[in-house]
């Protein structure tokens, strides 16, 4: 079975169901929000409670000195740390749409790491030229369990 870090986000109502379907087929499972070592990471922890949303851009965009400040927090380092630990881990990182920059990011990590590498369709899906470096584009969770399995 595989060690696999499942990149999306907090906002997909997916995430937890594909966890949990990874986790029933044997597989062991990071899970960002919630993790081994303690609580998922949430930019709440560390907003500036004074600091509104950019006029014009919505709540969740800052100024670039807040954002610097939040980023450096020592609970930001510590969330960072356990995600980074997990995809060094994890042997695949599948990604799950829809999802932000952060999980792109982990899966392009994963992808030049040299790891099994899958992306979780929505459908409809925005066209993406570079999703063809990932070994793997699954239109549903049976497909992405065959290719986990080796049967693709």
């Amino acid at each position: 079975m595989s060690r696999i870090y499942v990149a999306s986000s907090w906002r997909n109502a997916r995430h937890p169901v594909v966890v949990e379907h990874l986790r029933a087929q044997g597989h062991e499972v990071y899970d960002f929000r919630n993790p081994p070592d303690g609580s998922g990471f949430s930019w709440a922890e560390v907003k500036p409670t004074a600091t509104p949303g950019i006029p014009g851009k919505g709540s969740d965009w800052e100024a670039v000195g807040d954002y610097l400040a939040m980023i450096a927090h020592p609970r930001s380092v510590a969330g960072w740390r356990s995600d980074f630990d997990a995809m060094r881990w994890a042997d695949v990182c599948i990604l799950v749409l829809p999802c932000g920059k952060s999980a792109h990011l982990e899966l392009g990590w994963a992808v030049g790491a040299g790891k099994r590498t899958a992306i979780l369709l929505e459908d409809p899906v925005e066209p993406e030229l570079t999703y063809r470096m990932v070994d793997y584009l699954a239109t549903g969770l049976d497909g992405l369990t065959q290719w986990l399995g080796g049967v693709l």
